[in-house]
């Protein structure tokens, strides 16, 4: 088994890379990460520098997984600052440090491809064992996994550190509509929702949720400015992504990203770019001209529950963070990360951490389901979830 480190996704044919792949996860697809890095937004100016790794066996691509050399933490949503701020404190050089992500994108999914023919267990056990091998002479002070799938986890846990967080998702329980999911909420919050959508009716904007081939190429253009204008309110610094980036979404992935769109008067005023793929609705990036009361909850919540519902996908995954998803009937789950720290004082600080956190994590959950708007009898449906979620973990 040979490891190497190529430093752009063109190294590996798109066939080859695809077929390690079995789900239509969109993320991990050789065209995804190629579009990233040909519109500057994963290159070593902005930090996010591939280092993409490959397995070989006999002329064989055996097993990949998307790395990245990072210079800072931003775009990750697993937050180490603190991590990297006790590094400085002591003298020492967190960064550069090596990220297996999808860059901007807390979503979970499958973080290593594996060739049908290898023994998955075994590759992914050498697979680790090399990265921790070439971490001291690449001058790499740690190994981080975010957001994998279960099936990753397992595979990878045995030689890792464990961090959970907690994310809010809408989990489809084969309603037939919006209104057959409204009924099994609280009346308080089924009518609060009627409220919002209400609202938002009243305004007399036109609302369309497209397939992205569906999108005319200008809208694209106006969906980028409205996403720099509302992510530089919000966060003071313009966004990650630029106008390439979402302009030719439509041309790799025209079925798989989606656009929750409000126009007035023929003009985008407002919208919400989601993914797709069979099992989950992946709620992505908004942006708008103004602030319009609750436009953003039903372009961004309500207008994802009708199309999961209406297309049969199991998970609506809207993005991290948000408690006031809650009352929107999002559950609360776990996400999990991975990490290999190299410094071994600061390896076992960061593990006594990570302990504490889970159990924080776990008060923080059960106090989230106590304020779950589902009424009682339903609402065991959606702790099952719940808990096949942690089982997992």
């Amino acid at each position: 088994m040979e490891l190497i480190f190529i430093d752009t996704i063109d190294c590996v044919q798109a066939e080859q890379w695809d077929a390690l792949w079995p789900t239509d996860y969109p993320f991990t697809q050789h065209r995804f990460l190629k579009l990233l890095e040909t519109s500057g937004a994963t290159d070593a100016k902005s930090g996010w520098k591939p280092h993409h790794v490959c397995v070989w066996e006999s002329n064989q691509l055996i097993a990949a997984m998307p790395l990245f050399e990072k210079t800072h933490s931003y775009g990750e949503y697993v937050f180490d600052w603190g991590w990297a701020d006790a590094y400085h404190r002591y003298g020492l050089e967190y960064y550069p440090k090596w990220v297996c992500a999808i860059p901007f994108t807390p979503s979970t999914g499958p973080r290593v491809g594996f060739a049908k023919s290898c023994d998955r267990e075994k590759t992914a056990r050498q697979l680790i064992t090399e990265l921790q091998s070439k971490m001291p002479e690449q001058n790499i002070s740690s190994f981080h996994c975010l957001f994998p799938c279960a099936e990753d986890l397992k595979q990878l846990q045995s030689q890792l550190s464990l961090r959970l967080g907690v994310q809010f998702h809408w989990i489809n329980q084969q309603y037939e509509n919006f209104t057959d999911f409204l009924s099994q909420l609280s009346s308080r919050k089924r009518k609060n929702i009627r409220k919002e959508r209400e609202k938002v009716s009243a305004m007399g904007l036109d609302l369309q949720f497209r397939a992205a081939g569906e999108v005319p190429a200008e809208e694209w253009q106006q969906f980028y400015t409205l996403y720099q204008i509302t992510y530089l309110k919000r966060s003071g610094h313009s966004g990650y992504l630029n106008a390439e980036f979402f302009s030719k979404l439509a041309e790799i992935l025209p079925e798989q990203t989606l656009l929750a769109s409000a126009h007035q008067g023929g003009k985008l005023v407002a919208g919400a770019l989601y993914f797709r793929d069979q099992q989950t609705l992946y709620g992505r990036y908004w942006g708008a001209l103004d602030e319009y009361d609750c436009l953003h909850f039903e372009c961004c919540y309500y207008q994802g529950i009708e199309y999961a519902i209406a297309h049969n996908i199991r998970r609506f995954d809207p993005g991290a963070q948000g408690e006031h998803k809650i009352q929107r009937g999002f559950t609360p789950l776990y996400t999990s990360s991975l990490h290999s720290i190299r410094h071994p004082e600061f390896r076992l600080a960061i593990d006594n951490f990570l302990n504490e956190e889970r159990a924080s994590n776990a008060r923080y959950i059960q106090h989230c389901r106590e304020h779950a708007p589902f009424k009682e009898s339903f609402a065991m449906i959606n702790e099952g979830f719940l808990l096949e979620g942690a089982e997992q973990l």
